[in-house]
């Protein structure tokens, strides 16, 4: 599959034909890094409304964000990983591999991972306090777009109705 360029058209591809997924998830470990972010882009845009559909891929994706220092990559894999069907044991596996996306240059990495954690959060309840510090601490310093995405935590935190 072809993908530098021309993330649209392969989101052309995938709603035609579907089964090319596997073909997709594939160009992550391409040796081109513009492939690699081409894919993780399609990927992730792909899944957005059908997040059952990077089920059978679960473990590829989970050791791709693990391994990749590409910033297109992470940040494009943070947005998928909530969506993943997680095990019990595999949620703080993950929140931390998120947490170290905090530690990245890049600051769409680093506000995605944010909103990752806060989305698996609400998977888990065990998440709940530490992911609210790290929200707290986002709104104090950091990047204005990183400080940005914690007031919109803030605001969410304060509606759940167990305050989160």
């Amino acid at each position: 599959m072809e993908i530098p360029g021309r993330a649209p058209q392969v989101l052309g591809v995938m709603e035609k034909n579907p089964g090319r997924m596997n073909e997709l998830v594939r160009c992550l470990e391409s040796r081109d890094p513009v492939v690699r972010g081409r894919a993780a882009d399609a990927l992730e845009k792909w899944t957005a409304k059908r997040p059952g559909l990077l089920k059978p891929f679960k473990e590829v994706l989970l050791r791709e964000a693990a391994g990749s220092a590409q910033q297109e990559v992470r940040w494009h894999m943070a947005q998928m990983l909530p969506r993943l069907p997680l095990t019990p044991r595999q949620i703080p596996d993950v929140f931390s591999l998120l947490r170290s996306y905090l530690r990245d240059r890049s600051v769409i990495v680093q506000v995605s991972a944010l909103q990752a954690m806060f989305d698996l959060s609400l998977k888990d309840p065990s998440l709940r306090d530490p992911v609210r510090e790290m929200v707290e601490a986002s709104c104090r310093a950091g990047a204005p777009a990183l400080r940005a995405r914690g007031r919109k935590l803030i605001s969410l935190l304060k509606e759940e109705p167990d305050g989160l």
